[in-house]
């Protein structure tokens, strides 16, 4: 079963991109993921007392999780949720996004003390080449500038957080880790709506729909998933499985939200794809 984790990973992690639309056209982006982490930590809680874990941890333990949540939860999905919905394509979000392997790879050595050889600086390079023919003269017309620099900010919080992940020092539950990440998450976007948005959301049965298969599949699913590869194999290794994503992303919002591919930015999917294949593969 482990040996498909992957595999189960890469599926429900690219689904997650499609149904951030349904949310977002149904819900301000910040009301919506502070209300989808708040029911994550209560799910994680109950399951951790359930369970009889140990929730009461140190104080030092408690804010390492509370902040990769922060990192993740916070900066990622809120950079992702906000750009999507102020009209960057869902496919082009998640190949900036997914271009974290390329950064985690050249990061590790000297954050990680991990060994960088050539091959992965060779899938760097190609790896941003076929993003920034994807996004090509783009900006600004299709993509919206506020919308980039949204999802480069996510891009920059999710390789961060991998790497802070990779570098606790606690040894946590997997339940009590994602029940703090999740706190974490949420007060983030509290305090966005606190301070700048102008929250609501409209319970929709579509929203309701899309919400449940983020907060089941993707919250409880996926993440728990990449929290446990990420605990049990290096950094390098765990976003390796990242470099199918952007593909499956596009081709998924293709499929369900009739975004147009044209020829170019299918090569430089293409093209990124196989950078970030060559930067993490052993």
């Amino acid at each position: 079963m482990v040996k498909i984790f992957p595999l189960i990973f890469i599926l429900l992690w690219s689904s997650a991109f499609i149904t951030t639309k349904p949310i977002i056209d149904n819900s301000d982006p910040f009301a919506a993921l502070a209300f989808r982490f708040a029911l994550v930590a209560l799910g994680f809680f109950m399951f951790s007392l359930y369970s009889k874990e140990k929730i009461l941890v140190s104080r030092k333990s408690f804010f390492e999780s509370f902040f990769s949540g922060v990192l993740f939860h916070g900066f990622y999905l809120g950079g992702v949720f906000y750009s999507i919905s102020i009209g960057m394509p869902t496919g082009i979000a998640a190949l900036i996004v997914t271009l974290q392997p390329v950064l985690t790879n050249a990061l590790s050595g000297p954050i990680l003390n991990e060994e960088v050889c050539t091959k992965q600086w060779v899938g760097v390079l190609l790896g941003f080449a076929g993003a920034a023919l994807v996004l090509g003269f783009d900006i600004g017309s299709k993509i919206p500038t506020a919308g980039l620099v949204a999802t480069i900010i996510a891009l920059l919080a999710i390789t961060f957080s991998t790497l802070w992940q990779k570098k606790l020092s606690n040894n946590l539950p997997l339940s009590v880790s994602n029940m703090n990440q999740a706190l974490g998450g949420c007060l983030f976007h509290l305090l966005i709506i606190i301070l700048f948005a102008d929250p609501y959301i409209d319970f929709t049965q579509t929203f309701i729909i899309a919400m449940s298969h983020q907060i089941l599949l993707v919250s409880f699913g996926a993440f728990t998933i990449l929290m446990y590869l990420i605990k049990n194999n290096s950094a390098s290794k765990t976003v390796s499985i990242f470099f199918l994503i952007p593909t499956t992303s596009a081709f998924m919002a293709w499929l369900f939200l009739d975004e147009s591919l044209t020829n170019l930015d299918l090569i430089g999917f293409l093209i990124t794809s196989i950078g970030v294949y060559i930067a993490t593969r052993d």
